[in-house]
């Protein structure tokens, strides 16, 4: 099993801008490999990609020695490199340092852009293509007024893998589907881009959310991508902030159970894979294939 998408941070050695006020208290604090340990062990989770969290070329390099020194479990690293300057040196730089041959992809948090254009401009999409020409993915982190221009780069560069991340964070709060539900199936349309499942119990309210809620959000990403182009990811440690790394983990497994088990393994593992290139892992937990 693969959890595509989950981060680690230290907010003792490193400034991260997004993690200000109250709201985000409970997570003010390190989550380290140790941590990430013990929440994929007894989730029967085997493999993750670890993602970016701040705009720094040198936590990229630190996520990349630590997922060398994950024994594997950190399968790839998502890193952060400045899309409007030189990216192939960039890039060069990263797999040069420990643990540079497990970059697998690059992100900018587009979301917290103040142009809803920002991923469209000329500079960005040299920058994307220079991403597609080291065979690097590309995770969209955007919200549903960024979807657009997002749509446009994706269609301008069908050799680069686009993963949107957290299916462009659906209305979950207010039970509204449009118009995301629009956005994100234009998006499917293009058989360039995936979706990760991912980050949605902190998209509902954090203190009492069911189930029921995430189903016509989960069933159109599904039917939109299909189970070969969506990735389980956990979003840990931020759904902390909403719902336990087990309890994301038993939510993804109820929104995809009435998936055949060939198109459960695919969104818990095989997509992930392929779209990142990550090695092969040992069988899926059993459980999820029921």
């Amino acid at each position: 099993m693969i959890d595509a998408h989950h981060h680690l941070w230290d907010p003792s050695r490193r400034s991260y801008p997004w993690m200000t006020g109250d709201a985000l208290a409970p997570v003010r604090k390190p989550y380290g490999l140790e941590d990430l340990r013990r929440e994929t062990s007894a989730a029967g989770v085997n493999g993750t990609v670890l993602v970016q969290t701040v705009s720094d070329i040198d936590e990229t390099v630190e996520f990349l020695g630590t997922a060398g020194r994950s024994d594997g479990l950190i399968a790839g690293v998502v890193g952060w490199a400045d899309l409007t300057a030189d990216v192939t040196g960039q890039v060069e730089r990263l797999r040069a340092a420990a643990g540079g041959e497990l970059l697998v992809g690059l992100r900018h948090q587009v979301q917290d852009e103040a142009d809803p254009e920002w991923i469209a401009r000329p500079d960005v999409r040299a920058g994307l293509r220079a991403a597609a020409a080291a065979g690097l993915a590309y995770d969209l982190l955007v919200l549903v007024p960024q979807i657009p221009a997002a749509l446009s780069v994706a269609r301008e560069l069908p050799d680069l893998r686009f993963v949107l991340d957290h299916a462009a964070k659906p209305p979950i709060a207010s039970g509204e589907l449009e118009p995301w539900a629009s956005g994100l199936d234009e998006l499917a349309k293009l058989p360039n881009v995936a979706c990760k499942l991912s980050g949605l119990v902190t998209e509902a309210s954090w203190t009492d959310w069911e189930t029921p809620q995430f189903a016509p959000y989960a069933d159109r990403v599904l039917d939109s991508f299909g189970p070969d182009r969506v990735m389980f990811g956990s979003d840990w440690p931020v759904c902390e902030l909403a719902a336990s790394y087990a309890q994301v983990v038993e939510l993804a497994a109820e929104l995809a159970s009435g998936l055949s088990e060939a198109e459960r393994a695919q969104v818990f593992g095989a997509t992930a894979q392929e779209w990142y290139g990550l090695p092969d892992t040992d069988d899926l937990d059993a459980s999820l294939l029921r």
